[in-house]
């Protein structure tokens, strides 16, 4: 661990993650409408009720920023630890930038702007994962195509959010394969399996989230009564 990472900056990351996480974009984005998305759509503040209640312009911004605001503290975990673009991190080091990812999708997900009912946390757990050392960078681009092609297939966005969620962690283990191909580590390289467990354990953690906070969305999608993609709130 540097010398200059104290348990008082591990906390200011981990608040730091929660506070970047709790920004309730959808709903500001509403508001500069004239509109609060809690009283519209599915009443949620997620990016899939602010496309559907605001259009497609406001809610790819929302997106985008519920998103960024899982990145952007992640990245500064990883400049802070080294971690930055290591395709082999230790362990210890995963563990502190994977837990900023962790509190930004909860600071989403309870928001205490919103009283603690906030969004789903699908776009804000890709953006951190995105950003966090390569092999979960691998997986969160996998489950992402995983996202599209059920959105393309299905039109359905929370069925696509569940499939992604499911998929991740597998996608977690087969990483190292995929950093291999495409020759970001040397094909000789075994050590990058013992770094594989905290990814692994976070993900499965963040896809279990996920599926939970669509167990609404799952009963409308087995009674048949779930909204498709383009259909206006």
């Amino acid at each position: 661990m540097p010398d200059a990472l104290t348990p008082w900056i591990l906390l200011l990351l981990l608040v730091g993650g929660f506070a970047s996480g709790s920004v309730p974009f959808g709903l500001l984005a509403g508001k500069l409408r004239g509109i609060d998305i809690r009283q519209h759509g599915s009443k949620n503040i997620g990016a899939t009720n602010a496309l559907r209640v605001l259009g497609r312009p406001i809610g790819y911004a929302v997106f985008v920023l519920d998103a960024l605001k899982g990145a952007i503290p992640v990245l500064v975990a990883g400049a802070i630890t080294g971690t930055l673009g290591r395709i082999d991190p230790a362990p210890a080091m995963s563990w502190i930038v994977l837990g900023v990812a962790v509190a930004a999708v909860l600071g989403h997900v309870f928001s205490p702007w919103v009283g603690f009912k906030g969004g789903k946390g699908v776009a804000t757990a890709f953006g951190g994962l995105l950003a966090v050392f390569p092999i979960v960078t691998f997986a969160a681009i996998g489950a992402f195509v995983v996202w599209l092609v059920t959105v393309k297939v299905s039109r359905y966005v929370s069925l696509a959010s569940i499939a992604a969620a499911i998929a991740l962690p597998p996608l977690v283990l087969l990483s190292p394969t995929i950093a291999r191909l495409i020759g970001a580590v040397k094909p000789s390289a075994t050590n990058d399996l013992r770094h594989l467990a905290p990814a692994l354990i976070v993900t499965a953690a963040l896809s279990l989230l996920v599926i939970v906070k669509h167990r609404a969305n799952i009963q409308r999608l087995r009674a048949g009564t779930e909204n498709r993609v383009g259909k206006k709130a």
